[in-house]
């Protein structure tokens, strides 16, 4: 069983930042692409970010490239998002998730792709 726990969300004027969290247990945490997704009220969830199994490789919608970084820490089995210069709209829920494909050799931003998620952690950008 893979418990994803994610933390750092909270309120934020617009043009500040955030960083958050994601600690994993229960897989092997290097074996595995990881992903930042979130959901806006009203909305689909959509693909925010994601990352190789090695870190060195990453990927972004374009509504954040420039702004957000994901990266991660293998050995604290931890992704994480830096987000900076944020706005009103990226005020989500925001989950973390494991890529289902043990092999996969390309970085995925549908949802098919990830079977294990977080409970998601509530990010707030006041304008």
């Amino acid at each position: 069983q893979v418990q994803l726990v994610e933390s750092g969300g909270g309120l934020v004027q617009a043009g500040g930042s955030l960083r958050l969290s994601c600690a994993a247990s229960g897989r092997r945490f290097s074996s595995y692409h990881m992903g930042w997704f979130r959901q806006a009220p009203g909305k689909e969830r959509e693909f925010v970010a994601a990352i190789s199994r090695s870190g060195g490789s990453t990927s972004y919608v374009d509504s954040v490239k420039g702004r957000f970084t994901i990266s991660r820490d293998n050995a604290k089995n931890t992704v994480y998002l830096q987000m900076n210069s944020m706005k009103p709209e990226d005020t989500a829920v925001y989950y973390c998730a494991t890529d289902i494909r043990p092999a996969a050799s390309s970085l995925a931003a549908g949802m098919a792709a990830y079977d294990y998620w977080g409970q998601g952690t509530q990010v707030t950008v006041s304008s």
